[in-house]
């Protein structure tokens, strides 16, 4: 009865950890990857209006025209430009329209290991190869490293900065000599920087700025704690976001009405003060666990991802929730078992408990 495409891919290791958070009594959970703000009040004040307003019907596909352009001024300001922008139903919908536009069988994408969850399993569902890319143990993307993986086959290279689950963000330099690599082999690069605001120890690079033949991927879920209002963004080749919008009337029709409203007024807001705090809690949990742990000190994003005493990140994060400490099992974003996540979006006072647990696990 069902296609063959939903046996090659398995639930999100990320849903069966959520579903067993439900079972347990006030566990610690430091498993959640979304913000443990609130939508600014700014955002509930302008969605309230909208409705108000009777603003609920279909947009345009593309989106409404205010807001990309809004957009193109933001990255006009980075000297980025841009040949065509749309608005998607958060990253993910932007990710699936580009998987779909893009990947067939017999095509090979390149993908930094660890990763985001989804994207092996876009790249499976769409008949195509993943192939990756091995950055332990610093989780940095250098050309090196990239040099035995390309082909003839390559279709693409898959990018995430500040990245999911290690916290790493790559340099302007580090992304100058990647983008001169995907020069050469005319390579396009999908770079999915939904973490962008989310940058603590140096300025966020954006590859584009060096390489045309570049996707962008973006959105408001994690800046302005917008998640449940799935809305996202594509910038790049006309060729390829005409296409990803085409794909879009007979998929997602358009992005929430509502929340593209919200969009215009969240790109006028500095999210300065949150990042400060975010900051603040990377270094309680890094200065927290690097005594007994070996651990990278993340860039950006909300995560780190230390090493599993003894290798086995599943045995690890077994013993974890059997300590009533929700984290997730490193195989859930990469092909090795050795490590595991943690996300930092969480009151101080659970951050210093789970780290209290985590610790106290080590032999």
């Amino acid at each position: 009865m069902l296609a063959k495409r939903a046996g090659q891919i398995d639930s999100s290791g990320i849903r069966k950890v959520f579903d067993l958070a439900q079972k347990l009594e006030n566990p610690i959970n430091l498993s959640i990857g979304q913000p443990d703000f609130d939508l600014p009040a700014e955002l509930k004040e302008e969605a309230k209006k909208w409705i108000d307003a009777g603003f609920s019907k279909y947009t345009v596909t593309q989106g409404t025209q205010e807001l990309r352009d809004k957009i193109r001024e933001k990255y006009r300001e980075h000297r980025i430009e841009f040949e065509e922008v749309m608005i998607t139903c958060g990253v993910s919908g932007g990710l699936v329209l580009a998987a779909m536009v893009l990947f067939e069988e017999g095509d090979e994408v390149l993908i930094p290991d660890p990763y985001f969850v989804m994207y092996k399993h876009l790249v499976r569902l769409m008949g195509a190869t993943p192939v990756y890319v091995d950055t332990y143990p610093d989780f940095r993307l250098t050309v090196e490293r990239l040099e035995g993986r390309f082909n003839r086959r390559t279709k693409a290279l898959l990018l995430n900065s500040p990245s999911n689950p290690t916290g790493v963000s790559l340099t302007e330099d580090e992304q100058k000599k990647i983008a001169e690599f995907a020069r050469h082999r005319d390579l396009l690069v999908i770079f999915d920087e939904i973490y962008e605001s989310f940058n603590y120890d140096f300025p966020h690079a954006n590859i584009a700025r060096f390489y045309p033949k570049t996707l962008i991927l973006h959105g408001f879920s994690k800046s302005h704690a917008m998640t449940g209002w799935r809305l996202g963004f594509a910038a790049g080749p006309k060729l390829i976001v005409n296409e990803m919008i085409k794909i879009q009337q007979y998929s997602f029709v358009c992005a929430p009405s509502i929340a593209q409203k919200m969009g215009l007024a969240a790109l006028d807001m500095a999210p300065d003060e949150r990042i400060a705090d975010y900051r603040r809690k990377r270094d309680i949990v890094y200065e927290g666990l690097k005594e007994k742990f070996n651990v990278v000190k993340p860039n950006g994003a909300f995560y780190v991802f230390p090493e599993a005493p003894g290798g086995d990140g599943e045995e690890f994060v077994r013993r974890a929730i059997e300590n009533n400490v929700l984290i997730i099992p490193g195989n859930v974003f990469s092909e090795k078992n050795t490590h595991f996540r943690i996300s930092f979006a969480a009151e101080d006072d659970v951050l210093r408990k789970g780290i209290e647990v985590l610790n106290s696990l080590v032999q």
